[in-house]
């Protein structure tokens, strides 16, 4: 039996959110890191990314499945079942992920700021 996954994997202030080196979707991440210790139903990776729709997480594997960095795996039987893992393709992003991730961490407080500023002369420029 594996491990679950914690609910609280991906919190609200989860660097992630703030790492600009995308690849993907805004979610692809964060199911490649979900994926990362073997195969995951997806009510399993609805778990720690809960704040992602079904519709937008389907959409999400359906794109890195098309990528080649997701493998869907359809279990006939008794109790069918439908499982996604990471292909070695998307094993070697973890790497780099780690590296981003690193980054994001080290630059938090600069990333931040810069967004809050960003935004604070947005709402000045709308307001005229």
């Amino acid at each position: 039996m594996r491990e679950p996954l914690p609910a609280d994997m991906f919190d609200e202030l989860c660097p992630s959110s703030l790492n600009p080196i995308r690849f993907g979707d805004k979610w692809a991440a964060l199911v490649i890191r979900c994926l990362e210790h073997g195969p995951r139903r997806f009510s399993e990776l609805r778990v720690p990314l809960s704040r992602v729709t079904p519709k937008v997480l389907t959409r999400s594997l359906r794109s890195l499945e098309r990528d080649g960095l997701v493998k869907r795996t359809a279990h006939a039987g008794a109790s069918p079942r439908v499982e996604y893992e990471l292909t070695p393709l998307g094993h070697s992003m973890l790497g780099p992920m780690a590296i981003a991730c690193a980054w994001t961490q080290e630059h938090w407080d600069e990333l931040l700021d810069a967004r809050e500023s960003y935004d604070d002369g947005a709402r000045l420029d709308r307001a005229g």
